[in-house]
């Protein structure tokens, strides 16, 4: 059994409103735009998707790191979150076919994590108050200079990310004999959004967060796809680009998150920043099309403007968040183009919608 003594850490949001706990034993200070998930399983996936970067992850289940690591349920090469927040941390864990603890893991990256915190009154605090920027530390005695540190820390409104996360190279996977090639932009592609398109026999290149669609296009795909990713999607000037100039030629083009977000965008439909966000795996959405309902995996802060989609001439909106009413889906009535604002491919979460990764086939197809 392994135990670590624990020093005394804190978290310290940009309101000057401060929570105790203790550090695992990675010390240090970490800074980010606080927010939470619901999701009881998954904390692997859920660290490792590069949709969170540039946040601080406060985990509602109250034990993390009871089942340890499997390094193939990692959704991208590395930790993204920039620090950990959690009620009771387990060293130990006790899947047989775990690969490390999750402290070895977190300690290879340095990531700053803290437990013994009461994450019930952190969650429902931001809740009532709406995400905010905020540090974790170690640095017992130092919350004066932190929080002016804070304060410095730009807001997420505004905030280019994808650009941090995405390839700086294009790479192919799967196979290159497959039935099927689609070009995708990578803004923070999770590992299991490429899974679902190799096991539909598509073989994917993935191309930078900037690439142009003259670039794309020369390399002769069947469709294209537009990934999630962290950050705001309206500085991203390129992928919306991209995105028209992929609808103009009513090429088949599919958006997930970030990508749904960025055709949003490319419509002349504003995006806005939500008071929380939608972080879990356990997310109601009624599909419109077919009036079924669908338990979703879900992690944006921003979405897209109701309102001016149902507006639009061009749109259909097609899934409708069924706890506060936002927009989870939409397809263009004349173009091979469709969306949505939550995660088909899970990694963690439900297989409800995994069918999407089939309409888009099908919009190759036709």
């Amino acid at each position: 059994m392994e135990y670590r003594s624990k020093k005394k850490a804190f978290v310290l949001l940009a309101d000057g409103t401060q929570f105790f706990g203790k550090s695992i034993g990675i010390e240090g200070s970490a800074f980010g735009e606080i927010c939470f998930n619901t999701g009881m399983t998954g904390y692997q996936e859920i660290f490792t998707d590069p949709s969170y970067f540039g946040q601080l992850m406060v985990t509602t289940n109250t034990h993390i790191g009871n089942y340890g690591v499997l390094n193939q349920e990692s959704q991208s090469k590395k930790i993204s979150i920039s620090g950990l927040i959690c009620k009771d941390f387990s060293f130990n864990y006790s899947r047989p076919s775990g690969d490390q603890s999750l402290y070895k893991y977190l300690k290879r990256y340095e990531l700053v994590t803290i437990s013994d915190v009461d994450t019930r009154a952190l969650v429902n605090y931001i809740r009532e108050h709406g995400a905010m920027n905020a540090v974790i530390s170690t640095e017992v005695g130092a919350e004066e200079r932190l929080l002016k540190e804070l304060l410095d820390i730009p807001s997420m409104v505004g905030l280019d990310l994808a650009s941090k996360v995405s390839t700086k190279e294009a790479y192919t996977v799967g196979n290159p004999d497959a039935a099927y090639k689609v070009a995708t932009l990578d803004l923070g592609i999770k590992q299991n959004i490429l899974n679902h398109m190799i096991e539909r026999d598509i073989f994917v290149k993935v191309f930078p967060y900037n690439t142009s669609f003259d670039e794309l296009e020369s390399w002769n795909p069947d469709g294209y796809f537009i990934s999630n990713g962290p950050g705001d999607p309206e500085p991203l000037k390129e992928a919306q680009a991209l995105a028209k100039a992929i609808i103009d030629k009513n090429k088949p083009l599919f958006g997930i998150c970030l990508g749904h977000q960025i055709i949003a965008l490319a419509n002349g439909i504003p995006t806005f920043k939500m008071f929380n966000g939608h972080r879990g795996i356990n997310h109601p959405v009624k599909n419109l099309l077919t009036g079924k309902g669908e338990i979703t995996s879900q992690n944006h802060g921003f979405a897209v403007d109701m309102d001016v989609a149902k507006a639009h001439p061009e749109i259909e909106v097609t899934h409708v968040h069924l706890n506060d009413g936002t927009l989870a889906g939409m397809r263009m009535k004349n173009n091979k183009c469709f969306s949505v604002q939550y995660h088909p491919e899970a990694g963690p979460g439900p297989n409800d919608a995994t069918y999407l990764f089939d309409i888009f086939k099908e919009y190759i197809n036709n």
